[in-house]
Parts: structure tokens; sequence; C-alpha cells
């Protein structure tokens, strides 16, 4: 690589030239010369990043991905044996110099035209989520991303919103979830896999259904969900986990609506924590009616359990069907 063609594509004259959706090439030129023309895709991303560790391995795929593919296609640096390489041969300290300070005005220039808005893709959650949201998401993923499973420890964890805000998703917990930087970046905002349901679908509500009815007299809810106790309960304290929805089978509900009744089970769960009596609970749903299920709108059965409220509680829900539960 000459002087003339690196300071020719940096400053934008010569073909092809240096056009800059992010600050991201300049960057990488800076940090291949001042490590004498030779870098791993991990140690130009420590330029990007500076100081926040935890997102070294994000900037290495974006490295390889973004800079590192234009300036390859664009005949600028190769890529051998897992490292980047841009050849300074040709280049004595002053042009080298030279190059740094144009890649520093570059930087300088694009900074001060956009401002920290060239940071949003990664600053996007942490503008909408409390503190204290964040953790009860992450620790209700037990610190694991819902999509791929992969640690916390292992990669850092992002709190997305299952349907993006600028999709008219709520900012509120049974919205979401913890990915994985990877699977968040894959995911991106523009997935528009559950937008329908939030285009009015969620206020389907039937006015003839019993348990629709029943929304404006809970007192335990959520967005998404409500819970009531059942008229006819089977021990004392069953509650119905309800999504407020119209709808018959708990497969049809959404991932947020889903979230949504499970929140609530918790919560429940928690509310009971003071009765000493209850030793145990059954979780239960009737999805269709050769299931047992008698209104044609899901809800999910919190039965709490005593010891001895039966002579022998061995099997649980298997008991639905007789002889099913000795095992």
């Amino acid at each position: 690589m000459n002087f003339k063609k690196l300071n020719d594509y940096v400053e934008g004259k010569g073909k092809p030239k240096m056009t800059m959706a992010h600050i991201y090439q300049p960057v990488m030129i800076k940090a291949l010369i001042q490590s004498n023309g030779k870098s791993t895709a991990r140690k130009i991303a420590k330029e990007f990043l500076a100081k926040d560790e935890s997102q070294i391995d994000y900037y290495t795929e974006k490295t390889k991905n973004m800079p590192g593919k234009v300036l390859r296609q664009n005949g600028i640096i190769e890529y051998k044996n897992g490292s980047f390489e841009l050849d300074l041969s040709n280049l004595d300290d002053d042009e080298k110099k030279k190059i740094i300070k144009m890649c520093d005005g570059k930087i300088a220039e694009y900074e001060e035209k956009h401002g920290k808005k060239i940071w949003k893709h990664r600053a996007r959650d942490s503008r909408v989520i409390s503190g204290s949201i964040r953790y009860k998401v992450l620790t209700g993923a037990k610190h694991r991303c819902e999509l791929c499973g992969i640690s916390g420890e292992v990669k850092a964890l992002d709190v997305d919103h299952i349907v993006p805000i600028n999709k008219g998703g709520p900012n509120v917990i049974e919205n979401m979830q913890a990915l994985c930087y990877t699977c968040n970046s894959q995911k991106s905002d523009k997935d528009d896999t559950d937008f329908r349901l939030w285009k009015g679908l969620y206020e389907k509500r039937d006015s003839k259904c019993t348990i629709c009815n029943l929304e404006k007299a809970a007192k335990i809810s959520n967005t998404l969900a409500f819970a009531i106790k059942d008229k006819f309960p089977v021990t004392e304290s069953h509650y119905l986990i309800i999504p407020r929805r119209h709808i018959d089978s708990f497969f049809e509900l959404g991932s947020s609506e889903q979230k949504a009744c499970l929140n609530l089970l918790s919560e429940i769960k928690e509310k009971l924590k003071d009765d000493s009596s209850i030793t145990g609970f059954n979780i239960g749903i009737n999805d269709s009616e050769d299931a047992g299920q008698t209104i044609p709108h899901c809800h999910i059965h919190l039965i709490p359990r005593r010891k001895g409220d039966v002579n022998n509680p061995r099997g649980g829900i298997r008991n639905v069907i007789p002889g099913k539960a000795n095992y």
C-alpha cells in the first residue's frame, strides 16, 4: 500500500474512496498503522470500545463484518490467518503520522456531525429501561439469553423489547426479554414477528364470554393478563390467571402474553407465602373441550396444596385420567 492511495482513500479523493456510515474505518486504519500494519479483529475491537470490556466480542464481529469487509473489498487491507493486515512497507513515519492525523480528523468530523447518535444502536435499551427493571428481567431469565440459552458469564446480556418501541411495543416488563448481544443484534429492531399482536389484537374481547366479563373486577393484573380467585375453588386460595385477550388456547398466545401470565403466577405465589398451611401447588391448563375446558377462554389454574388434603397426592395432575397417577 503506498501513501498516495491510502491518503486519497481516507481523504475521499480516490476511487474507491472512504464513505463513512460510522467511525469504524478510520479507527481501524489508525489502529493497524499503530500496530505496524497487523492486528487481530479483537485488538481493533478494543479501539472501538475503549474501556467497555463487556462488549469486546460484539465489536469483534462488527470489525469482521463491517469495516473489515468494506476495507478488504476496496483493496485497502487483507485478512490472513486470523489477523487484518495493512501493508505499511511503502510508508515512512511521517506519512504514517499524517494518515493517523487524517483518521482522527475524520472521526472528529463524524462525531461533531452526528453526536451521541452514532452509538444509539448500543444505547437503545439503557435509555428506556431502569436499573431495577433490568435487574428483574435478567434475574427472571436466570441470567441467560432467552433465545439461545447462553449464560451472561459467557456473553454480555441486553434487555430487549420483544416488540420494539419504534414499532409500537410498550415499555413494560411483559414486553422485555434477556438476549445475549449476538441474538439481540441479529433480531435488531426491525423484526416483525409479533407486530400484528400489538395492532388491536390484544384488545379483543367477547361481551358474551364469562371470563372476559371478569376483567374489570380483577385486583391483580398487568398489561396483558389478570388474576382472580376461582368462584368454585378446588382448595382455598385457588386462583385463575387469565390473558386479557379473548383467546381459546394457551398455545395461541403471543410470547409476551405467556410471559405476562407466568409473571402473575409468580406474583400470586409470593402473595400466598404468608399462608404457612400451603406446602405445594398444582398448576394446570385445560386446553380444549376434550381436555376438560368448559369456557373457551384460556386460563391457568394455580391450586394451593396442603399436607393431608387428599389421602394420596402421588401423581398430581396425572390423576386427570383415573389409574394413571400411580406408576
